[in-house]
């Protein structure tokens, strides 16, 4: 089954990446653009019989690997 984790930096926690690539558009010409955040999106395709084992399983991974759970959050929804 496919699922979609989502991962991102907790609100206050400054995004460097982020501020960036908005100063960088900036520069090209892209004015009036509030905050820049960068986040993550990773696809995987896990062994599982039904949605809610195969989001638990994401979950388990986020929070062993995927996330770092101090300064970001993360959500897993299954995927077609």
């Amino acid at each position: 089954m496919k699922i979609r984790v989502y991962v991102s930096l907790k609100e206050g926690v400054l995004d460097p990446q982020g501020k960036a690539i908005g100063h960088a558009l900036n520069s090209l010409g892209f004015q009036g653009l509030g905050e820049v955040r960068v986040n993550r999106v990773v696809d995987l395709d896990v062994p599982a019989d039904d949605s809610s084992a195969a989001i638990a399983k994401g979950e388990a991974m986020a929070r062993a690997l995927l996330a770092n759970e101090v300064i970001e959050d993360y959500s897993v929804e299954v995927v077609a």
